[in-house]
């Protein structure tokens, strides 16, 4: 018996969220936002709390500043019950952090990375990963300490018999140099967003970058923001609309959530279908309040909200 279902290896930062904002500031010029909030933040902790939230058995690997954000942080995950033991401390590093500007379904956001810049191999032991059943890793171009071992790490995982997930995200010097040719036969489920997908594969159309990486990779999960998802492995290619809210409080975490509930349901060897349908529904959810996080308290809850808001029939 695993003692965690997933273990998550990423970054972690706060997010400070400005929305309500009338456009997005030019310089030399000043704009008025009518929300902030300091919420949980980075790719690999929202997804990691939403799906402990769940009920699922997750704890982290990452690094942390031993100040007020990192302090927050751990609280934030503790709270949804992430295991944060395997989370290394510095009081030579601080804590990272982004301030996003939301617009609408849209965002910009600068990131100072900090601590999690300084995750490197030798922070993530075999026996930690052996501990669960399923890895995940985030934010690929953010993390420059681990970034070279990630093919390694899930190499390393798939041959304990753990299954794995990639969310490359963005990268902010735009270089998009992952060899996915030889990163893919070791990801079960790869959890790019369209524009993403496009720029990794140097593609012009999304068939045309599915294409070119389908015979590498297993799953494949294009989140598509407004739109829905397109996913596919060797058997099937489906496409699905998104659960329509039309009351976006911000899109911040929305892909993250997709991904939390995308896995949860991969977990119990759900269809193709069952998984791509849930991840919309979390995706949904979480745009019904500010940052990544605040929608979901636990599962029950999540599948009352769902019912009663989107109509969602399932489990």
């Amino acid at each position: 018996m695993k003692r965690f279902d997933v273990i998550v290896v990423g970054e972690l930062n706060v997010d400070l969220i400005m929305s309500g904002i009338s456009a997005f500031p030019e310089v030399g010029k000043e704009v008025l936002g009518n929300r902030m909030v300091l919420v949980l933040g980075s790719s690999s902790a929202i997804f990691a709390s939403n799906l402990a939230s769940m009920g699922v058995k997750v704890a982290f690997i990452g690094k942390l500043g031993m100040d007020v954000f990192g302090d927050f942080i751990l609280s934030c995950l503790e709270e949804k019950g992430v295991d944060t033991s395997m989370i290394k401390r510095s009081t030579l590093l601080q804590t990272g952090a982004t301030v996003a500007l939301s617009y609408g379904e849209d965002r910009a956001m600068v990131t100072y990375p900090g601590a999690m810049a300084q995750l490197v191999p030798a922070d993530i032991r075999v026996e930690m990963l052996a501990e669960a059943r399923h890895v995940h890793f985030s934010s690929y171009f953010l993390q420059p300490g681990i970034r070279p071992y990630v093919r390694e790490l899930f190499r390393t995982a798939k041959s304990l018999g753990l299954t794995t997930s990639f969310d490359p995200q963005w990268d902010p010097e735009e270089k998009w140099d992952i060899d996915l040719q030889q990163m893919l036969p070791h990801v079960d489920v790869f959890l790019p967003n369209e524009k993403e997908l496009l720029l990794l594969t140097r593609s012009s159309s999304l068939p045309q970058a599915i294409a070119s990486v389908t015979g590498s990779g297993h799953i494949i999960a294009v989140k598509q923001g407004g739109k829905g998802s397109y996913c596919c492995n060797r058997q099937e290619a489906l496409f699905k609309p998104a659960y329509y809210n039309k009351s976006v409080v911000d899109a911040i975490g929305a892909g993250d959530s997709f991904n939390a509930g995308f896995i949860y349901k991969f977990l119990q060897n759900t269809s193709l279908a069952g998984c791509q349908e849930f991840g919309n529904l979390t995706g949904a959810v979480s745009t019904t309040a500010a940052g990544g996080t605040a929608a979901f308290t636990n599962f029950k809850n999540l599948m009352d909200y769902a019912r009663q808001k989107f109509g969602y029939e399932g489990g």
